[in-house]
């Protein structure tokens, strides 16, 4: 038996024994989350408070082993966290609270990994343009041995076709997963905005909401650690992998949607269209930072198709799910609204999606 499944078998009736415990009055867990060396795995580690924080500024700033993260060398090993977004802890529930932080070296230099430290500048500067946000988050549900869940063992299950939005044990694999992380996104605050099963069977989508500026980054790292977190509780492993599976399955994206507070106005299409013509200009960039491997991840999906643009080309059309930029056509039919970003992979950095798009589409630089 692996790992995942002890976990999943484990029971969890007794864990709920000590969860029930009631804390000392001034005792408060708070689960510190961070990005590792990876740029696209998460680590946490708890600390105890003697007070509930209501901002990420009332937690002290902590350290941890980055030889351990792929982030230090042994010799010069301490990274700094320093809190940024707080949310409410789920799993602890109660005044508990789960903390998002950004990581510094030891010289108090950002970690190479730290994307929010240059995406907050930028969204500082392009504040007043009220930029919004929404990403549709793919991701995949993998058994213990690295198969897609629910699939079969010996074999492939039926072609594409009966599994978005599917209903029915037949064409739905995981769905308590997917429930029981969108509960929690809910309690801890994280602006989650819907969910739906996916093209291939065990991939599924979550939405996170609009979101202002930085929040975007904060509230999709979140929803992401949320994520892992419930499906360890079933034992389930969670890839973003961009093409988990070869062959004639669709991969997963983390389509952006964008708009500026012009965009959303009488006559927005215009500002859409100029937006588009910058990031046209600008696409080799683009897709650098639309994935932690400066495009190889996304080159193994961005192949013109299974619904995704070829990455070698910048195409934008209404209602066009194989172009790099769609325009809904409800907002082709207003004329004013906001436009959506197809190449991010499943694996993306928010931070560096976000940021690049603010960079081109209205600095312009």
């Amino acid at each position: 038996m692996t790992a995942q499944e002890y976990s999943g078998r484990l029971d969890k009736g007794v864990l709920n024994h000590y969860m029930t415990l009631e804390c000392p009055g001034d005792k408060v867990q708070c689960e510190y989350v961070w990005i590792d060396g990876t740029g696209q795995g998460i680590r946490s580690k708890c600390k105890t408070l003697d007070f509930e924080p209501k901002d990420p500024s009332e937690c002290p700033v902590w350290n941890y082993d980055g030889s351990s993260t792929y982030q230090a060398e042994g010799s010069n090993s301490d990274m700094y966290l320093r809190p940024c977004a707080i949310f409410n802890d789920p799993f602890r529930r109660g005044k508990h609270k789960l903390v998002l932080c950004d990581v510094y070296k030891y010289n108090n230099e950002p970690a190479e990994t730290n994307k929010r430290c240059t995406c907050k500048k930028v969204m500082e500067e392009a504040k007043s343009e009220i930029p919004w946000f929404g990403i549709e988050q793919e991701y995949t549900l993998l058994s213990h041995d690295g198969h897609p869940f629910g699939w079969p063992k010996n074999g492939f299950p039926g072609p594409q076709g009966p599994y978005y939005c599917g209903v029915g044990a037949n064409r739905v694999y995981g769905r308590d997963i997917v429930e029981a992380h969108y509960r929690a996104c809910l309690y801890a605050g994280v602006k989650i905005a819907g969910c739906n099963a996916e093209v291939m069977p065990a991939q599924w989508e979550y939405q996170v909401g609009p979101c202002e500026g930085i929040s975007m980054g904060d509230h999709l790292w979140l929803a992401r650690y949320l994520l892992e977190r419930v499906a360890e509780d079933f034992g389930v492993v969670v890839t973003l992998d961009p093409k988990p599976m070869p062959g004639d399955w669709n991969g997963a994206g983390a389509h952006c949607n964008f708009s500026t507070q012009k965009m959303r106005e009488k006559g927005g299409i215009k500002e859409i269209e100029k937006a588009i013509d910058r990031m046209s200009s600008q696409h080799r960039r683009h897709i650098t930072a639309y994935d932690p491997n400066e495009g190889e991840d996304n080159k193994r999906r961005l192949t013109g198709l299974h619904e995704t643009s070829s990455i070698e080309d910048f195409s934008a059309g209404v209602a066009n799910r194989g172009a790099s930029i769609r325009i809904p056509r409800q907002v082709a039919a207003d004329g004013f609204g906001y436009l959506e970003d197809r190449r991010p992979s499943s694996n993306c950095d928010p931070y560096a999606v976000t940021e690049v798009i603010i960079q081109t589409a209205v600095l312009n630089k």
